[in-house]
């Protein structure tokens, strides 16, 4: 069985961003490729979910989440190519647009949006992410 050095995958792991609740990393780097899991409204410092939260602050700590993520890498959401944004509710794709559109105003990165019968702890939002330094 090989290990992650012998594929060349680098685990990140910031404190910064909630801890995985299964068997998964945070993210996983192959050579100039980040892999982001999804991230969702969860406080890192507490690991509770804002199941109350509005969609809005529910996207911005899922945006913050993964840039936390990112930052253990030394990189930045301008890194981000492609996301993955999955909603409880389609109805709230345009509140989290707005939210989402503050953090990547320069050359987004391309996305798919889908809605999800449920997410874990019963979010609104969950997004995973691609990025890719230069």
């Amino acid at each position: 069985m090989a290990n992650a050095q012998d594929t060349g995958k680098k685990v990140i792991l910031s404190p910064n961003a909630p801890n995985p609740i299964g068997p998964y990393s945070q993210a996983i780097q192959v050579g100039k490729t980040v892999y982001l899991a999804g991230q969702a409204a969860i406080d890192p410092k507490s690991n509770q979910p804002m199941v109350n939260a509005s969609i809005e602050d529910q996207t911005r700590r899922t945006l913050d989440n993964l840039k936390a993520v990112l930052e253990a890498d030394g990189m930045t959401m301008d890194h981000i190519v492609s996301t993955t944004v999955f909603l409880k509710d389609l109805n709230d794709f345009g509140k989290m647009n707005e939210v989402y559109a503050t953090y990547f105003k320069d050359a987004p990165p391309a996305r798919a949006t889908v809605e999800a019968a449920r997410l874990p702890r019963d979010l609104k939002v969950e997004i995973s992410a691609i990025a890719v330094r230069p």
